[in-house]
């Protein structure tokens, strides 16, 4: 697999997107994420996602520079309307808009519906702990295709429904929580099977409702909620609440919407932390806490406690040193994009 620099990647990224027509501001904000997803361990949600944003450009399931439109708003709420702009860029400025709401009324959110893929939830609850805010984050698919059976069912009924949250803190690293409700993220079984490798038992169910390691099986099949098939009612009651949330509370409804298009809804909080306690001091007993965690003893077999978080700002480290490693088969799609817009040699590709 071939090794590359994140500035790179981005540059790449960018210059992709833009050959396919897409802005070049927006075209830096989607690459961005992306790489940003590979320097966090997330692949998924990562360069791997960019084909499949510019097949959705073509065939105008995402509209780039789509207009930001409020639809209605107080000093403290915002809805927001993403016209089917990138979900990257719509999601960011509404998160944006949080953040100066909550600076100004110590809490704000906000619900956005209309718009493409977010990419790695994390990335918005961690602009609000920049802003020495929590941030939360959620979101869903709206009535695009699902991929989640309920606790007890063998077909999708719910989308994978991501959960986020950040704070901040003293510590070198994000203290911050992102996971689906289902048993994995849809886009790590798709990476498994662009890498050739089976996926765990408990995350697919087959067609036939049974349980593979074949990452294809989730084709006719689906994967199973958080908790898997012993205590998937808890990842069924939390991807629920999720369509809630993002899904009726934004006006998107529920269910699958026959055009397959893509549509995630969301819904995100900031919350000022000194409208109950100085910043200051809550940072440092954040980070005494995380330290608190991680002197526990480990278990057996384990090579001790991380804090939530600290994980990817390990990958971020690493990979920001040493390179973000590309699956050959998705290094061949950047490739013939490259060569489709015209701009292989440029990047690198050619030959």
């Amino acid at each position: 697999m071939p090794t590359i620099q994140a500035e790179k990647l981005r540059e790449i990224g960018q210059a992709l997107l833009v050959a396919h027509g897409v802005p070049e501001e927006e075209a830096a904000t989607v690459a961005r994420h992306c790489v940003a997803a590979n320097l966090a361990g997330h692949d998924s949600h990562g360069v791997i996602m960019l084909p499949n944003y510019i097949e959705r450009v073509r065939v105008g399931h995402i509209v780039p520079g789509a207009p930001f439109t409020i639809v209605q708003e107080s000093p403290t709420t915002t809805v927001v309307d993403g016209n089917w702009g990138f979900g990257y860029v719509i999601n960011e400025r509404a998160m944006a808009l949080t953040i100066e709401k909550a600076e100004t009324s110590n809490i704000a959110a906000t619900t956005v519906f209309r718009q493409g893929h977010v990419g790695r939830l994390a990335s918005y609850p961690l602009m609000a702990a920049r802003a020495g805010m929590i941030g939360m984050a959620w979101a869903d698919s709206g009535r695009s295709p699902k991929g989640v059976a309920p606790f007890g069912g063998r077909t999708a009924r719910l989308g994978t429904n991501p959960w986020a949250m950040a704070v901040p803190s003293d510590l070198d690293g994000p203290f911050c929580m992102d996971f689906a409700t289902s048993a994995v993220a849809m886009g790590k079984i798709k990476l498994a099977e662009a890498r050739g490798q089976e996926i765990p038992l408990g995350w697919v169910v087959d067609k036939d409702g049974d349980l593979t390691a074949d990452p294809k099986g989730i084709n006719g099949g689906a994967l199973l909620p958080l908790g898997g098939p012993g205590e998937g009612y808890k990842g069924t009651a939390l991807a629920a609440m999720g369509e809630i949330f993002c899904g009726i509370l934004t006006g998107l409804g529920f269910g699958v919407e026959p055009s397959g298009r893509h549509n995630d809804g969301c819904f995100l909080i900031a919350i000022k932390v000194e409208a109950f306690r100085p910043l200051l001091s809550f940072r440092q007993e954040v980070a005494d806490f995380a330290h608190y965690l991680k002197d526990t003893p480990p278990a057996k077999g384990s090579q001790g406690v991380l804090y939530p978080g600290e994980i990817e700002h390990r990958q971020e480290t690493k990979r920001g040193a040493e390179g973000i490693e590309i699956e050959e088969a998705t290094w061949a799609k950047l490739g013939a994009l490259a060569q489709a817009g015209g701009i292989a040699e440029r990047l690198g590709f050619a030959g």
